[in-house]
């Protein structure tokens, strides 16, 4: 994902993922593929926590240890973006590894953005999906955070060099090395080309695996593996955490409606910003924010104007910004984590004046992912979440280009992805 803004006359290029992709495969090439494999069962949101898991760990975990194990999954195989199932095979497990048989997995933006190769990036055939929760069915030899019968997540890339400053930090999200989960290329495994969680099986090094809190309904926290992270690494970054504090969140999709329930568990004053009138009572009724302002209403922007500690700017589409700095208090902090296709413009006229400052922001660092994951746990924040069958993927992208999601879709893989093949 990529943001430019225009700053003045410079336009400033913002790469959303830090370490772009490097080597390509046209589709017609003979590709390496990377790691994952499996068939699973129907479950409930909570249902394979302890006694289930660990049967489904008994049942899958022994084969795949040795060899490479054969996979299946749904993927693009052009800028269509249309997916259907798609059979390959995952690498063998070596001793860091941990094998996951994949539950639920999410659907985000990024993945639609990426089937149908709008940032150019694509690497046929893609098995999307980066918001993945399953239980761990066997481990290698030098495992030792996990063991099989584990309910655990896997999030938006699995790995890193390990060996910058920003891994050493604990921001492996922002190394030059990141793995993407889906569509990304593994040096350490020969150059392979990663496949995501709209898969049976997953196949990942320890050091990029969290574990799921008891209490987390694995449908609902699904998309806390990224909409979650998302938006909770910023607020700890900037100080955006503090009870008191007043935060406005733009837009009530997906990433909004998860950091109007951070921001109030944190104890914060929440005011969602929206084109939406028609949302005003699901942010204030339901979600728990204080105040719901119409971005498209001069009235109530005004009457806003200065009020704000900071803002969190979750759309993924083109809109104007320059109203939204004026919201802020002087010094107030803005941080961009949607990733629109077009240019932002920005005066310097915006920013200058009040000192304020903007920053983006792109996941969180297994560090805070954990810590977000067992925060959601302590204080009930899940996602809202529309469940769906894998044969329902290709209807749930078209509706999720067009917005007509409250707030997420997860698919139920495990209870589908055998079964539509």
């Amino acid at each position: 994902m990529s943001h430019h803004f225009h700053l003045s006359s410079s336009v400033l290029p913002l790469s959303f993922f830090p370490g772009e992709l490097g080597a390509r495969f046209s589709p017609a090439e003979p590709r390496p593929l990377a790691s994952s494999g499996g068939v699973a069962v129907a479950s409930s949101s909570r249902a394979l926590r302890p006694h289930m898991a660990k049967a489904v760990a008994k049942e899958a975990g022994a084969q795949e240890a040795a060899q490479g194990s054969a996979a299946l999954g749904w993927a693009a195989r052009d800028a269509s973006g249309v997916l259907s199932p798609f059979d390959f095979s995952r690498r063998a497990q070596k001793d860091d590894d941990v094998t996951i048989k994949v539950l639920y997995c999410g659907i985000c933006h990024t993945d639609l953005y990426t089937i149908k190769n709008e940032w150019g990036t694509a690497m046929y055939p893609v098995v999307p999906g980066h918001e993945i929760l399953g239980v761990v069915t066997s481990v290698g030899s030098g495992v030792s955070k996990f063991k099989a019968g584990d309910t655990v997540g896997v999030g938006y890339f699995v790995g890193s060099c390990r060996s910058c400053e920003c891994c050493g930090n604990g921001y492996e999200n922002y190394c030059s090395g990141m793995v993407l989960t889906s569509n990304g290329i593994d040096p350490e495994h020969g150059g392979a080309v990663t496949q995501g969680g709209f898969s049976d099986v997953m196949l990942v090094n320890e050091d990029y695996v969290v574990r799921v809190p008891d209490g987390l309904p694995l449908d609902k926290a699904a998309p806390l593996l990224c909409a979650g992270v998302t938006v909770y690494s910023p607020m700890m970054r900037f100080g955006l955490n503090a009870p008191g504090k007043h935060l406005g969140v733009v837009g009530l999709g997906g990433l909004g409606h998860v950091a109007v329930k951070f921001g109030k568990a944190f104890g914060m004053r929440v005011t969602v910003i929206s084109t939406s009138p028609g949302k005003r009572e699901e942010a204030l009724e339901r979600l728990g924010a204080d105040e719901f302002l119409v971005s498209r209403d001069a009235e109530q922007m005004q009457a806003a104007v200065g009020t704000m500690d900071g803002i969190l700017d979750t759309v993924s589409a083109w809109h104007p910004i320059s109203p939204l700095f004026a919201l802020m208090k002087p010094m107030g902090q803005m941080v961009f984590v949607g990733g629109p296709t077009k240019p932002l413009e920005l005066p310097a006229y915006a920013i200058v004046p009040g000192g304020k400052g903007i920053a983006g922001n792109c996941v969180g660092g297994i560090r805070d992912c954990q810590a977000m994951l067992e925060f959601a746990a302590k204080h009930g924040i899940t996602a809202e979440v529309e469940v769906i069958k894998m044969d329902y993927v290709n209807t749930a992208l078209e509706r999720l280009a067009k917005n007509d999601v409250r707030y997420r879709f997860v698919i139920d893989v495990a209870g589908s992805l055998g079964s539509t093949s």
